[in-house]
C-alpha cells in the first residue's frame, strides 16, 4: 500500500498543494506552526473518517472558505484508487472512490494507517476516554464493522440517558434500552478485549527488548464483570445495569458500559501510571504503535502507511534508533520534523524530502 500524492484544498492553512509521495521514506520539515502537522492529519482522515485533533470536522475547513477537499491516488494490490473527501459547511461530507460516490464503511476500508505523535506519548497519563478512543479506532481499522457497533451503542446510550432526564420515567422503555445495550455492549467489549489480548502479545516482546527485561501487561478495566463468551458477558452486563439501576436513575445517566471502561498497563507489576518515569510510559506506547502496525499488516494482509508526526524529537536515542529499525522495507513512511538532524546520512539516503513555510509546500531535490 503506497500513497502516490495528495492534494489539499482549503484545507487547514493550506490554499491549494499537490505532494508526490511516491517514495518510500518521505521526510516533511518545517518550524512549528507552519502545517506539517496538517499533512498527516488530511492521511488519517482519509484512512478514519476522523481527525486526530478535533471532534468538528469544520475546523479543517480553511478559514473564510465554505468547504475543504483532500484527495489522493493511492497504490494497492498494483492498482492506483482515486480518492476523494469533501466535507462543507452546506453538504456537510462526500466520499468518492474512482469519481464515484460510496458510503463511510466502503470508504475506511481502503487506507490503513498507524499515527505515532507526540500526543501519543501521553497516552498513559491521559483520561480514560483518550485510550478508549486510540483501541477503538485501532481495532475499527482490523474489523470495518466495529464503528457500526460503536455508533449504534451510542445512539441507544443517548435514548436512555434523555429518558433518564424525564420527570415522568417509563421503567419498560428503560428496560429496554438495557436489554439492547447488553446485547451491543457486550460485542464491544468481547472485540476490546480480544484486541488487547492479542496485541499484548507482540508488544510484551517489543517492549522487553526495547527496555532490556522489563514485563508488559495489559488490563481491561470494565465496569461490570466479564467473561470469554459474548453471550456470558451480555449477561453480566445486563445484571450489572439492573442492580445499579436506582443509581442511574438518581444520577439521569448511564454509568455502567463500555463507554465507562479503562486500559491498565503495568511494569513489572506495578502500575504503569503511578509507578513508571516518563521514559518507561514512552517506552510502552512506543511497543504498542510498532505492534500496531504489526498487528494491522497480519489481519489485513495490508502493509499500512506509517505516520510519524514531530515524534521522533521527543524520543531517546535507543527509542529512535529502535523505531526506525522497526519500520520493515515496504512500509510507506511520512515523518514530520523540524529539520534533518534527527536522521543519519544512511536514512536520509533514499528520503524524499519536502519543506513546509507558511503552508506552502516546497519539493527538495
Amino acid at each position: 500500500m503506497k500513497l502516490k500524492n495528495l492534494s489539499l484544498k482549503n484545507y487547514r492553512n493550506y490554499d491549494e498543494e499537490f505532494l508526490e509521495l511516491n517514495s518510500e521514506k518521505n521526510l516533511i520539515i518545517g518550524k512549528n506552526a507552519q502545517g506539517k502537522t496538517n499533512i498527516l492529519e488530511s492521511i488519517y482522515v482519509l484512512s478514519t473518517l476522523k481527525s486526530p485533533r478535533t471532534s468538528n470536522n469544520t475546523e479543517l475547513i480553511k478559514f473564510g472558505k465554505e468547504e475543504t477537499e483532500i484527495s489522493a491516488i493511492l497504490e494497492k494490490n498494483n492498482t492506483d484508487i482515486d480518492l476523494d473527501y469533501i466535507y462543507g459547511f452546506e453538504k456537510k461530507r462526500e466520499l468518492k472512490v474512482n469519481n464515484l460516490k460510496t458510503n463511510s464503511a466502503n470508504f475506511k476500508n481502503i487506507v490503513k494507517t498507524v499515527l505515532f505523535s507526540t500526543s501519543d506519548l501521553l497516552l498513559l497519563r491521559g483520561v480514560p476516554q483518550d485510550r478508549r478512543n486510540w483501541l477503538d479506532i485501532a481495532i475499527s481499522q482490523i474489523y470495518p464493522l466495529y464503528d457500526e457497533k460503536l455508533s449504534k451503542y451510542e445512539k441507544i446510550r443517548i435514548q436512555k440517558n434523555n429518558l433518564l432526564k424525564q420527570d415522568i420515567l417509563n421503567k419498560d422503555l428503560l428496560d429496554v434500552y438495557n436489554e439492547q445495550l447488553s446485547i451491543t455492549g457486550s460485542n464491544i467489549v468481547f472485540l476490546r478485549k480480544k484486541f488487547l489480548g492479542e496485541i499484548e502479545k507482540i508488544s510484551k516482546d517489543k517492549h522487553y527488548k526495547i527496555s532490556e527485561g522489563e514485563k508488559l501487561e495489559i488490563k481491561y478495566i470494565s465496569t461490570f464483570e466479564t467473561a470469554k463468551s459474548i453471550e456470558e458477558t451480555a449477561e453480566n452486563f445486563k445484571k450489572a445495569l439492573e442492580e445499579n439501576k436506582k443509581l442511574e436513575i438518581i444520577k439521569k445517566q448511564s454509568i455502567i458500559g463500555p463507554h465507562r471502561d479503562d486500559i491498565n498497563f503495568y511494569i513489572n507489576e506495578n502500575d504503569a501510571v503511578k509507578f513508571a518515569s516518563q521514559g518507561q510510559q514512552r517506552t510502552v506506547v512506543l511497543s504498542l504503535k510498532i505492534s500496531e502496525l504489526e498487528m494491522l499488516k497480519e489481519k489485513t494482509g495490508e502493509t499500512p502507511i506509517l505516520l510519524l508526526d514531530d515524534v521522533l524529537a521527543e524520543l531517546d536515542d535507543l527509542r529512535q534508533n529502535f523505531l526506525l529499525n522497526s519500520i520493515e522495507k515496504n512500509t510507506q513512511t511520512i515523518i514530520t520534523s523540524v529539520d534533518t538532524l534527527l536522521f543519519d546520512e544512511k536514512f536520509l539516503k533514499d528520503v524524499k524530502i519536502f519543506n513546509v513555510d507558511n503552508g506552502k509546500i516546497i519539493n527538495i531535490p
